[in-house]
């Protein structure tokens, strides 16, 4: 058996926690939990993945360096991450966007 990750996810004031295969993107390990990173507009509407929309956008608690441009430049200036370009290599906290329409909004 392969290792995994323990990846803590909060959204609406709850925390669920899940074990995460190596190697497994962010992205695919919340949508597999049914903790979606889409906000309700985005739900059908995205990328799948690729890193395009800029839609599936969360907060890592941890620190986990950005190496997609999108991912740079969110880090850079407070955006939400794209869960689709973080691959799960270390245990990490999430933060689901409670409140977000299609994008995330900056950090204040």
């Amino acid at each position: 058996m392969g290792e995994s990750y323990r990846v803590v996810v909060a959204s609406e004031g709850t925390e669920t926690e899940l074990s995460v295969a190596a190697g497994t993107t962010l992205r695919d390990a919340l949508l597999a939990a049914e903790c979606s990173p889409y906000g309700r507009l985005s739900e059908r509407a995205n990328c799948g993945g690729r890193g395009l929309c800029a839609t599936c956008g969360v907060r890592l608690a941890d620190d986990v360096a950005p190496d997609h441009w999108h991912d740079r430049l969110a880090d850079r200036f407070g955006y939400p991450r794209l869960s689709c370009q973080v691959t799960v290599d270390r245990d990490m906290r999430v933060e689901l966007l409670d409140d977000k329409l299609v994008w995330g909004g900056r950090e204040s």
